[in-house]
């Protein structure tokens, strides 16, 4: 006989992916992504804004610090720019990563509005797998290392990533187009001297 039972549901769907773990576990690259995420930059500037904030790294470090974020796929050149017979890259972050906690009492707040939205959701996603149900089976089919894992939620960390994707695309780009063209978005763009080389 049980002593004690208790109905535990699943409440949300935490998403760690490998690229994106290994490359900000160090926190000078997270921090790095952050700075990228507000602005174009180059190594020097990059450099010179971690200094203000403590941090003492030399300059070959935090170039290569920007080189596994762009292994990663995090980063990428937004924009080469030539002087005096060099070129001084400009990097921009192409993903934010989150990684906060909910105050504590945030949860029932947040339960009532996932609660209404989720009927909106489960149609949006039925209509996807619908839609593009053979592409998402043979990419997920692709995530999977063997036969025997496909039981794996590799279809449930696809759909949660085309829809945070869509967020991005839908959301977030349309905020900071809004603050590009002055209508009170969010992003801010910091542009200042280069830096020859990477």
């Amino acid at each position: 006989m049980a002593e004690f039972t208790s109905d535990v549901t699943i409440e949300d769907v935490a998403i760690r992916d490998t690229n994106v773990s290994s490359a900000v576990d160090e926190p000078v690259r997270a921090t790095i992504l952050d700075m990228l995420a507000e602005g174009e930059r180059t190594v020097a500037e990059i450099d010179e804004e971690l200094s203000a904030r403590g941090y003492d790294r030399t300059r070959n470090t935090v170039r290569h610090h920007v080189n596994e974020l762009r292994e990663a796929g995090l980063v990428e050149v937004a924009r080469l720019e030539e002087r005096r017979g060099a070129t001084t890259k400009y990097y921009r972050a192409n993903t934010i990563v989150l990684s906060y906690a909910l105050p504590e009492g945030a949860r029932d707040d947040v339960a009532e509005m996932a609660a209404e939205i989720a009927p909106d959701v489960a149609s949006l996603v039925s209509n996807l797998e619908a839609t593009h149900g053979e592409t998402i089976d043979r990419i997920a089919d692709e995530m999977a290392p063997c036969a025997h894992c496909r039981s794996q939620k590799y279809e449930t960390y696809l759909l949660v990533t085309i829809l945070r994707r869509a967020f991005v695309e839908g959301v977030v780009r349309g905020r900071r187009e809004a603050g590009e063209n002055g209508d009170g978005g969010e992003d801010r763009n910091g542009v200042g001297d280069g830096e020859n080389g990477s």
